[in-house]
């Protein structure tokens, strides 16, 4: 018997049709008869070599994506803050997962608000936003790593608020070791895998798309080995007594000399976490990260339980760092030494983007931050691609590998296969047979894109002849967004402008038709000029010409074709972004680049060179792609001494200089 409720009341159904009509009448809209009759599959197991296999198909297991907190804490209350529909911000960013390929979720729910102190589960907001966001995402085909207790308050990066949990009442270190505290967790844990997702109609532990349970986030243990074991079992069986077949997690990359004890316990899998530069620089990290992520070295891997029990990584980044060509370096490392699952954290909200203020040690996301989504894109392929335990050798003779490769000195990844062409950065890179490609991803130039946006866009192909075209709109960078950050302070802007786009592919030749998809795309279908077209941010449809155009309802991922999810400008002002190199050399000439990021196209851009006299030396600087400008300076003008100018913006009615 399922239960649903209905504002405050339990309502029972006996069968799956009544659920179906109460889903209506509740406008429950995705839960379906087919969802509620859906068939029971094979839980995920361990093998003997410690390798997670599919139940159904005895596949190998391997899922990548993020992880993602707008049902709890700070997420939460931002978006009460900013006054956002949250399940319409949940549906965007999960699309926007699907749209990056992700099909991994991880969470360490925040225990202290859906529980009281005895453990008792609280059918609350969270609880509900959470039941839904499990639902978006297993529309999306997403799989789950659920973790049930943080241990966390939910304030940071603000206080805590007095939440009603238990682990508020007793704290991390007593809930590893109070009584009362154990107790409470057991309760808490046995009704949560219980509890029944109120969208879906399935409990927890009988969710399909559930890989495993972690047991919770991060304990740090300080009793002796068998204390130890003892909790992890007995937290263990809290699961289990619920008739909960599916593996079940625990943290053994904390208090590593407790290995024994971990492997002595009843879990079926260890749980790590990789930040190769730290946490919490307080401002953008430079150089060369490639080194810092060769390897993945694991202390106590020659122990002879740790090749028993399955491995994922729960959380990682290179934090501080806004670069674009390190995660499928990182994705390698982890394949090689055995990790099945890899969850990134964390993946920003994008009503909170813009600012970078739930973790500001890292930053992810789609619109705001398309390069380094791009790059866990990529990542991600290398997950599903690479085949477990196998190594590449060491840097730098590894940055290729298989059909991917990595370069700090461009800020470059990609991926260059038959079908498959994902770039984060302009690449000089040609696909071995681009009348096989069938989807390409980017951002910047490549032998079939070029595009003078910084917005990332997706080409997919449905048929012959037949593609869809995705333009996210631009994204520039204004701030560090790893300094202190506010609500009331932008680290990125997006601006909607229209640029040219050239697509060169066999399969679409010359004169190809493009028709506008999403809603409120009302733009003109724009004319090619042989390749070249002028587009606007959204969803089209490309078809060669005399193709006759279909118009199928999904692409892949559950992706539909006239879906489409981006902030509108966020752009108030003009911006001036250049940073003045600190030495020249005396007679060489020298080109000074700056980035004007104005809603639109400056009258003009000026170069205000001081030489003899007050007054100065005006030359003009020419727009070379995008928001980029150039001047370059004659060897005349580069003199010993000190090179002193400005730069001038100027506007229909205003003009900006820089630094001002």
């Amino acid at each position: 018997m399922l239960q649903l409720l209905y504002k405050g009341r339990i309502t029972s159904c006996l069968s799956a049709t009544c659920i179906f009509l109460l889903a209506g009448i509740l406008g429950l809209q995705s839960l379906s008869a087919q969802t509620v009759a859906k068939k029971k599959v094979a839980d995920v197991y361990v093998d003997k070599d410690g390798v997670m296999h599919w139940g159904d198909t005895h596949k190998e297991v391997h899922a990548f994506g993020v992880n993602y907190t707008v049902p709890f804490a700070y997420a939460y209350r931002a978006a009460k803050e900013l006054n956002v529909n949250i399940e319409k911000a949940i549906d965007d960013d999960v699309y926007h997962f699907a749209r990056l390929g992700f099909d991994a979720f991880r969470v360490h729910v925040w225990d202290c608000e859906i529980s009281d102190t005895l453990g008792n589960l609280l059918s609350n907001e969270h609880l509900r936003l959470f039941d839904y966001t499990i639902m978006k995402m297993k529309e999306r085909g997403i799989k789950f790593i659920i973790t049930p207790i943080a241990y966390w308050g939910n304030g940071y990066p603000m206080p805590d608020e007095k939440t009603p949990g238990f682990s508020r009442k007793y704290g991390k270190d007593a809930c590893l070791t109070n009584p009362d505290a154990i107790k409470a967790q057991e309760n808490y844990l046995k009704q949560f895998v219980n509890h029944v997702n109120q969208y879906t109609g399935i409990a927890y532990k009988n969710e399909n798309d559930v890989i495993a349970f972690e047991v919770c986030n991060e304990p740090h243990h300080t009793e002796a080995p068998e204390k130890v074991t003892e909790f992890i079992n007995r937290m263990v069986k809290s699961i289990r007594g619920t008739g909960c077949k599916k593996p079940v997690l625990y943290n053994i990359s904390h208090k590593v000399h407790l290995a024994d004890a971990y492997f002595k316990s009843d879990i079926q899998g260890g749980t790590f976490q990789w930040y190769p530069t730290g946490l919490g620089f307080g401002q953008e990290l430079t150089g060369n990260i490639l080194p810092n992520v060769d390897e993945y070295s694991i202390p106590f891997a020659k122990n002879p339980g740790f090749h028993k029990i399955a491995k994922i990584v729960y959380e990682f980044d290179v934090a501080d760092v806004g670069r674009s060509y390190i995660y499928p370096a990182m994705a390698r490392s982890f394949r090689t030494a055995g990790i099945q699952v890899a969850t990134h954290f964390a993946y920003d909200p994008t009503f909170t983007a813009y600012a970078n203020t739930e973790y500001s040690t890292h930053y992810m996301n789609l619109p705001y931050a398309p390069q380094k989504a791009l790059s866990l894109k990529i990542a991600s392929e290398v997950f599903h691609t690479m085949p477990l335990y196998k190594d590449y050798g060491q840097y730098p003779a590894n940055t290729s590998f298989g059909d991917f490769k990595v370069s700090y000195k461009d800020d470059l990844a990609e991926l260059v296969s038959e079908n498959k062409f994902f770039y984060t950065n302009n690449t000089s890179s040609t696909p071995p047979a681009s009348e096989k490609l069938e989807q390409i991803a980017g951002t910047g130039n490549s032998s079939i894109i070029k595009y003078e946006g910084t917005g990332a866009y997706f080409l997919d192909r449905i048929e012959s002849g037949v593609w869809r075209l995705e333009v996210m709109p631009d994204a520039i960078w204004v701030n560090d967004p790893y300094s202190k950050t506010s609500l009331k302070k932008e680290v990125s802007v997006i601006n909607w402008r229209s640029w040219p786009m050239t697509i060169t592919l066999p399969d679409l030749g010359e004169g190809f038709l493009i028709t506008p998809l999403n809603d409120g795309n009302t733009t003109t279908p724009p004319s090619v000029n042989d390749k070249t077209f002028t587009v606007t941010p959204g969803t089209y449809l490309i078809t060669k010409r005399d193709v006759e155009k279909k118009q199928t309802g999904n692409l892949y991922n559950n992706i539909k074709l006239k879906e489409f999810s981006a902030p509108q400008t966020t752009l108030k002002k003009t911006y001036v972004l250049h940073q003045p190199l600190r030495e020249l050399v005396d007679g060489a000439s020298y080109t000074i680049t700056a980035t004007i990021v104005s809603v639109n196209t400056p009258e003009q851009v000026e170069l205000c060179l001081f030489g003899k006299g007050w007054r100065p030396h005006i030359i003009t600087m020419t727009r070379k792609a995008g928001y980029t400008y150039e001047v370059d300076l004659p060897a005349d003008v580069i003199k010993e001494g000190m090179l002193r100018y400005f730069i001038s913006v100027k506007e229909k009615d205003k003009v900006h200089t820089f630094p001002s």
